[in-house]
């Protein structure tokens, strides 16, 4: 049985040769890339211009391939160019070389300072790239290598296409290439070696031609010239010191304020170290032919001086420390923390706290003490002896992370009235240091959601930039952070105004910080006005006379200024004068019906205007020059009214949230038109109380005209006269202003409840400011600190005058807009806007010091001078910039000199000669004469020496078609590369 089952179990493979391999499938893979791509046949361009490589754009399209599992991508570099019309006729012409084989002998491009390495090795303005798809991956068996370069022979034959194909082999970092080029009867096969030592007989010209002459292997005898191009690079690295025009900071000096760049108030701007690196002088020889120049082992006509080209690029100093930069940086790192106050500066400071609580409670019967708060002189003393007092008792002096001396010259920066005898009433700057406040840059804040650069917040965030930087760090701005509120209290508490700030309501365009410190101001304000009217009460007991203040506010406001539409009809006839006055003063403990005994009537419902008329008139302010009350022909007066509450954003919020949690109900709807209408209520009231017999229509001819409708009509006499009556949204049935005039009794502004309490929104500002951790602050004070960064960098560019920067500093103003104007941005789009700002201020530095080193500011010849300025202003924003008469240019003189001055610093061990000065080196270099004989030392051995070999030769066979030949070379001290492209006609061989 097994016997016979033996040949049923034997299988039978068959090997299908018709299916196609893996490599067949690559292959195939690559002509559809190619076919895509429309890269089939010869499609020729218009010459090539000189510097289009750099100038022009580049464009790259890429794709995936596999072979087997292995992943490849297919990128296409081309140099983006118009299309030509001859592109037809050159196709239909058969002996056509490729594009690529005539690029390879154009001079116009040799050394392109930006390309990518294929450009710069064959001059190609199209190629395409297969190259592993993983960093990691590389090509490096010899077998595996020929077969990727046999799959691009084949694909390239069976596709007619006549743009070179490029692998990738080796490691990448290594830039190994290999590569083919077919065209009609033709083909180019491109080669390359890499070492990294140099073999001593290639270092020179002489040996690199025996390489190229060999590997051509012509036939012909004698051999055709050989063009020849020749670039020597040399760098510069020992700048010296005096070049550098940063000076170290002088923190020492700090207090005296000797040091602008670090006084109190101004920001540091600068590089600490040199931001230009090296300096690359690239000497040219584009057009040699071999035989007219000697370049061996034992002698060299390349000498630098010599060279017809010179081209310099500098290299930059990859992030350097700048400072403004770091005092942002360091700065924003404080919105990360997470301590309190308390936890920073430790516990024991704060041990009096209870103490602190009973004076703030006594704050409010304060307010109505019959005796006049005492004002003691505003000094530094004054404003730091609470705060002394506390610290001292549990640690020493030398303990505080801020000393007295540098704490007294903030707090005299921050409030300079405390210098004087006398608190001074001007809440606004007069520093003509700050722009004006039409001109653009002052107006930033209200992009940025800042403060104005003249005000109080915005130098407390200086200050605390510069606490942070150099004086304690978190410490230190916890310290004086303390110090600030201490000094805020101190201000309320004895009616001192804050410096530093516009007067009026809250600015809501500004950062809330700034709008805390402004309702502050205003709480101040409203408190010394009152008790400002305590005292003249006490000493003049006339009452019903208005003073002469508010005669004279009536005087400069015309009677049309008064009135108001609906959105604006809160702040009608107010006047700081008119609370000045001994009927100013506010009696809220009078019940309503002592009020109403004191206006001769029980009830203002009931009273019609007849009644109301025998009413004596309060609260008058001026008379209206026009109107008369409708009912009695009496003039119309216009009142005192109470100014409407000033709000912060955050108490604007809260406001609307309470009016939307009332919902959409009736009720609420009801409630929330009462709410709203507390302002409304309280003008009505004092304009009963100074219009005795006014009816409604009379009020609202004063307060909302809009909505009084005058129509001319006749009358039974035939006369036209004019007939008015209310809008039609006033005669609502229920409507709220009905409703509230109605309600409203004949009460003057000083007898009625106050609408803005100023004791109770001082003391929440208070309680806000000290409850605000370091990070808290940062992060409210960071739009001021970026405000004043950019307000430097501009100010700092206007002197450099550069065009590029300009661009960038209107772009880190638009994009800083966008970010700060939404609440809490986020931290990724902050450190953004940090680092673009610590970028232009690494590009001024720059500038400077290029300046510095080119001595742009000694020309004593304007021509010169504005040479030497576009020179360096070409270096800062393009990648290579050609020198004006080579070294005998003034630019290439001082070059030359810069070079001289670091060969001599390097060769000489004397101290004493490395600090020659430039005059003495000037003329010890002597005549020209002289100096082409010493020029050899003048310069350093070069850093890279790059050849390109050039020809047009038969190949193989004498009678081959004459094709270009082309061997790139670069010899640094580290690397050897030679890059052939050696062309044979494949018709004739």
């Amino acid at each position: 049985m097994a016997a016979d089952s033996e040949p049923e179990s034997e299988v039978f493979e068959i090997t299908d040769f018709t299916t196609a391999s893996e490599w067949e499938r690559f292959i195939s893979k690559v002509e559809e890339v190619l076919n895509d791509w429309k890269l089939i046949g010869n499609s020729l361009g218009k010459p090539l211009e000189k510097g289009i490589f750099t100038s022009g754009t580049w464009e790259e399209k890429s794709d995936e391939i596999f072979f087997a599992d292995f992943k490849f991508s297919v990128t296409h570099h081309y140099l983006v160019q118009e299309s030509t019309d001859k592109e037809g006729k050159d196709e239909l012409l058969e002996d056509v070389i490729p594009q690529s084989m005539q690029d390879l002998l154009c001079m116009n491009n040799d050394f392109p300072p930006r390309a990518h390495c294929l450009v710069r090795w064959y001059g190609l303005r199209e190629f395409v790239v297969i190259a592993p798809a993983a960093h990691s991956d590389a090509v490096l068996s010899e077998s595996k290598c020929n077969l990727l370069l046999s799959s691009v022979s084949i694909a390239l034959g069976n596709t007619g296409c006549q743009v070179p194909l490029f692998v990738q082999i080796h490691h990448k970092w290594r830039r190994m290439y290999v590569g083919e080029c077919q065209g009609p009867g033709v083909r180019t096969d491109f080669e390359m070696v890499h070492l990294r030592k140099v073999p001593n007989q290639y270092t020179h010209l002489s040996g690199l031609l025996d390489i190229f002459k060999s590997k051509i292997g012509c036939p012909l005898t004698p051999l055709p010239p050989v063009s020849i191009a020749i670039r020597f690079t040399y760098v510069l690295q020992d700048w010296q010191q005096y070049f550098w025009p940063q000076q170290p900071p002088d923190i020492d000096a700090l207090v005296g304020g000797e040091v602008g760049g670090l006084e109190f108030g101004k920001l540091p701007f600068g590089a600490c170290e040199d931001p230009i690196s090296e300096l690359h002088l690239a000497t040219t020889w584009p057009h040699l032919t071999e035989g007219i120049i000697v370049d061996n082992d034992v002698y060299s006509d390349l000498d630098p001086i010599q060279a017809p080209h010179w081209s310099v690029r500098v290299r930059k100093a990859e992030n350097p420390q700048c400072l403004l930069g770091d005092f942002v940086t360091e700065f924003f790192k404080i919105c990360r923390r997470k301590e309190s106050t308390d936890e920073i500066l430790g516990r024991s400071a704060f041990e009096e706290e209870g103490k602190e609580t009973a004076d703030i409670t006594h704050a409010l019967s304060k307010l109505t003490e019959p005796a006049s708060v005492p004002i003691h002189k505003l000094s530094v003393s004054n404003m730091v002896h609470t705060a002394k007092k506390k610290i001292r008792k549990h640690r020493g002096v030398e303990e505080s992370p801020l000393n007295n001396d540098v704490l007294n010259t903030i707090l005299l920066f921050l409030f300079p009235d405390a210098v004087s005898e006398k608190p001074l009433d001007v809440t606004t700057s007069t520093d003509n240091n700050y722009p004006p406040s039409e001109s653009e840059d002052y107006n930033l804040y209200n992009q940025f959601k800042s403060a104005p650069s003249d005000s109080l917040t915005y130098k407390l965030a200086l200050c605390l930039c510069m606490i942070n930087f150099y004086h304690g760090g978190l410490k230190g701005v916890a310290h004086l952070w303390q110090e600030f509120v201490l000094e805020m209290r101190f201000r309320w508490e004895n009616n001192f105004l804050i410096p530093g700030l516009a007067s009026g309501p809250p600015d809501l365009r500004c950062c809330l910080l700034h709008q805390k410190l402004q309702m502050l101001n205003c709480c101040i304000e409203r408190k010394k006005a009152r008790d400002e009217g305590k005292k003249t009460s006490a000493s003049d007991n006339v009452t019903n006379i208005y003073p002469g203040d508010a005669g004279k506010a009536g005087d400069h406001l015309g009677p049309d200024d008064l009135k108001e539409t609906d959105k604006d009809k809160g702040e009608v006839g107010k006047s700081w004068d008119s609370w000045s006055d001994s009927e100013e003063e506010f009696f809220e403990c009078l019940s309503d019906t002592e009020e109403l005994k004191g206006n001769g009537q029980e009830s203002g419902k009931k009273g019609g205007p007849k009644e109301m008329a025998n009413l004596r008139p309060e609260g008058r302010l001026y008379q209206h020059g026009k109107l008369t009350l409708l009912h009695n022909g009496e003039p119309l007066y216009i009142p005192v009214t109470q100014e409407p509450a000033p709000m912060t954003e955050d108490l604007l919020e809260e406001q609307s949230e309470v009016l939307a949690k009332l919902g959409t109900s009736a009720e609420g709807a009801h409630l929330r038109a009462r709410m709203q209408s507390a302002c409304l209520l309280s003008d009505m009231e004092s304009f009963k109380a100074a219009n005795p017999g006014c009816s409604l229509e009379d009020f609202v001819r004063w307060y909302s005209p809009r909505d009084y409708v005058e129509e001319e009509v006749i009358d039974e006499k035939g006369n036209v006269v004019l007939k008015g009556e209310l809008s039609a949204r006033m005669k609502i049935p229920s409507n709220m202003w009905v409703e509230a005039w109605e309600t409203a009794k004949p009460v003057p502004a000083r007898r009625q409840r106050r609408l803005f309490d100023d004791t109770r929104e001082a003391e929440k500002v208070l309680h806000y400011l000290a409850i605000q951790k370091p990070a808290d602050l940062a992060r409210h004070l960071l739009p001021s600190v970026i405000h004043a960064a950019v307000l430097k960098v501009k100010e700092e560019e206007s002197l450099e005058n550069i065009s590029s920067v300009k661009k960038i500093i209107k772009q880190i103003i638009s994009h800083s807009s966008k970010v700060l104007h939404f609440p809490n941005p986020e931290d990724k789009k902050l450190e953004e806007i940090i680092h673009q700002i610590t970028n232009v201020e690494a590009l001024i530095a720059r500038a400077r010091s290029l300046k510095a080193k080119f001595g742009t500011e000694k020309c004593e010849q304007e021509e010169e001078k504005e040479d030497l300025e576009r020179f360096v202003s070409c270096l800062l924003e393009q990648p290579e910039v050609l020198v004006t008469g080579a070294g005998r240019g003034h630019a290439g003189r001082i070059i030359h000199k810069l070079f001289v001055n670091a060969q001599r610093l390097t060769e000489s061990s004397d101290e004493a000669a490395a600090m020659t000065p430039p005059e003495e080196e000037s003329k010890r270099m002597g005549s020209p004469e002289e100096r082409r004989q010493n020029s050899v030392s003048d310069f350093p051995p070069p850093a890279g020496r790059e050849f390109i070999l050039r020809t047009t030769v038969p190949r193989p066979a004498p009678y081959s078609k004459a094709l270009p030949q082309r061997m790139y070379s670069v010899l640094t001290k580290e690397d050897f590369r030679l890059a052939g492209a050696f062309s044979s006609d494949t018709s004739f061989f």
